[in-house]
């Protein structure tokens, strides 16, 4: 019987033989099919994912635009620094990677975890940053054994770099992380998790201007997600330069000055309102916020009770003490209540209802006109004049000079101070106001704050004409290739209404504090420099004995202790500039702000200041 034989015999088999082959056919077909669809149709969309698989795009961070002062001088740059870094979706055993990283960087492996799980909020196929600024010797030897491990990237990013450490820490501000919040802003559209951003100072106010714009590498791994090779760069853009109003060897100067007190200096041109120098002190070292301050830094930064992340310059509210004498004084003329030669007679106190008010000099100045109570800041002449014109007039004609409220510097933060009236008072504490609270009103004491940049603004103002100009600190910006791209010019905010003849004599008696024997700051007064000025001293408390005060003062805790106060400007004929300095617990003005405030004019007009005393009797404020 032949091999086909069965088939004519058995006719189901048969039929079942050509159901199968048909099947196969079209799964056959099917397949060829598919791939046709895989192979020719969608050709490019796979090979897209194909490369998308071989290729990882890493940012490239923009360096920020350097800073200089007012004559180019570089204030806030830029360095580079090595870095390590990880793709999580490449890494094939976490712990491994860690542990080994932490062998090369001589680091503790948990604190590596704590990145690496920190960081898992990131996406995947975002860079993850491990160890920053790890230096160029531990970088080569990581870069040799990186084959060995997956996902792990080395780079070199730019960092901030202050030249000059503390100094104008909080004129420039510092970097910091950005947060979820900021990230779910429109303002900070663009911005990815991990980017550092301005936190304060101009770092903050000019974000946009100095940041750039990010460039991209792309790598090609293998299918392990190991470096293979670079294919291209794309460069960043960095961002645009920004020359501040500062003359960067006054700020170092007036930092100098300061020593270890704590406080804040202003100095101004008076003709534009362009801030000179700015000082706020303690300080701190913005580096330490390039790459991320770490916990315990932050911390003891908080903790400091001499507040050394704080703008004093700007945010800082204290009595003005003897310094609003000048307030008190314009407002006397203005009003026409007083002339230059109305006198009173100064016999150490004067009673204002049933209370009485001392003078510092407790055997009185005996006849003082205006003159003589500015040069010798007689409190009594203030107190008797106060009565008369009231706190609403004084009031007035603090907030004409720039005191009460924000001036609108190009910095964040600014406070308003304080000058009260009789309707502030009633509104704050539903309280009538008094003649006794007028009377303390005048010498800068009571209610009244002023931050030190509204003192340089008043008498800044008091030194030009009249004119109050805003103040500011961003002189222009500048693009990568030189063109200008903003340029300040000085803002009026107001003219004031002031005599000549008013102001004058007011700059009498301001010149007689610092020139005339008797004056307050006679002993401070610069050889080749005519300054006129206006020391005050602010009681921070009053103490059960006022009396007791002079022989106790060492006794006195510092935080209880006077603050020290300084105004003024220079050259006294002609003046150009107008500085303000307050030394938080300084005790006296004449003996620790003046100083001060006297090696930054000194510095300012190349004038020798060596012939200054360390140590002068107290000679009353």
């Amino acid at each position: 019987m032949g091999l086909n034989a069965g088939w004519s015999e058995t006719p189901g088999l048969k039929t079942r033989f050509v159901v199968v082959s048909v099947a196969a056919a079209v799964v056959f077909l099917l397949l060829l099919m598919r791939l046709w669809y895989l192979q020719v149709i969608n050709a490019d969309v796979y090979l897209r994912l194909s490369e998308k698989n071989r290729l990882r795009y890493i940012p490239v961070e923009a360096p920020r635009g350097s800073i200089y002062d007012r004559d180019g001088l570089l204030l806030v740059d830029n360095r580079p620094a090595f870095g390590v870094s990880v793709l999580r979706q490449d890494v094939e055993d976490s712990d491994l990677l860690l542990e080994t990283l932490a062998g090369y960087l001589d680091e503790d492996a948990v604190t590596l975890h704590e990145r690496y799980q920190k960081g898992k909020r990131l996406p995947a196929y975002r860079p993850l940053p491990l160890a920053e600024d790890i230096g160029r010797d531990r970088m080569e030897v990581i870069q040799e054994n990186a084959s060995d491990l997956p996902g792990l990237l080395t780079g070199v990013r730019p960092v901030r770099s202050y030249p000059y450490q503390e100094s104008g820490a909080h004129l420039f501000g510092y970097l910091g992380e950005i947060t979820e919040q900021q990230l779910q802003s429109q303002d900070f559209s663009g911005y990815r998790s991990g980017e550092f951003v301005g936190k304060s100072g101009v770092e903050k106010r000019l974000e946009n201007t100095l940041r750039g714009h990010e460039g991209q590498q792309r790598l090609e791994v293998d299918v392990r997600g190991k470096l293979l090779r670079s294919l291209q760069t794309r460069d960043p853009f960095p961002g645009n330069r920004v020359y501040l109003t500062i003359k960067r060897d006054l700020q170092l100067a007036a930092e100098v000055a300061f020593e270890d007190h704590a406080g804040a200096a202003v100095m101004l041109d008076v003709h534009s309102g362009e801030v000179l120098a700015l000082v706020s002190r303690p300080s701190f070292n913005p580096e330490a916020f390039a790459q991320g301050i770490s916990s315990e830094e932050w911390i003891s930064l908080l903790k400091d009770s001499r507040h050394p992340l704080q703008n004093k310059a700007l945010t800082g509210q204290y009595p003005p003490g003897s310094t609003f004498k000048i307030v008190s004084a314009l407002a006397a003329l203005k009003s026409g209540l007083i002339t230059a030669s109305t006198s009173v007679e100064c016999t150490g106190k004067l009673e204002v209802g049933d209370r009485e008010f001392r003078c510092w000099k407790r055997t009185g100045h005996g006849k003082t006109n205006l003159k003589k109570a500015l040069k010798e800041s007689c409190d009594v002449w203030f107190y008797q004049v106060a009565q008369d014109l009231g706190i609403d007039r004084l009031s007035e004609t603090a907030s004409d000079l720039g005191l009460g409220s924000p001036l609108g510097i190009d910095l964040e933060g600014e406070k308003s101070g304080l000058i009260p009236t009789r309707d502030w008072k009633r509104r704050r504490f539903g309280a009538p106001w008094y003649d006794g609270e007028t009377v303390i009103a005048s010498i800068g004491q009571g209610y009244v704050l002023t931050t030190p940049l509204q003192l340089a603004v008043m008498t800044a103002t008091v030194a030009n004409g009249g004119t109050v100009y805003r103040p500011q600190v961003v002189k222009k910006i500048v693009d990568l290739v030189g063109n200008v791209l903003v340029e300040h010019s000085p803002e009026i905010i107001k003219s004031t209404p002031f005599s000549p003849r008013d102001l004058s004599a007011v700059h009498t008696g301001l010149v007689a504090a610092v020139n005339e024997p008797g004056g307050t700051a006679w002993s401070r007064k610069l050889d080749g420099l005519k300054v006129a000025g206006k020391t005050g001293t602010a009681q921070v408390v009053r103490l059960k004995d006022d009396d007791d005060k002079e022989e106790d003062e060492d006794k006195i805790p510092y935080r209880f202790r006077d603050h020290a106060l300084f105004v003024a400007y220079a050259p006294a004929d002609a003046p150009e500039v107008a500085v303000a300095v307050v030394v938080e617990h300084g005790r006296h003005g004449s003996s620790v702000a003046a100083p001060i405030a006297m090696k930054m004019m000194a510095n300012y007009f190349g004038v020798d200041v060596g012939a200054l005393p360390d140590h002068v009797p107290y000679a009353g404020d």
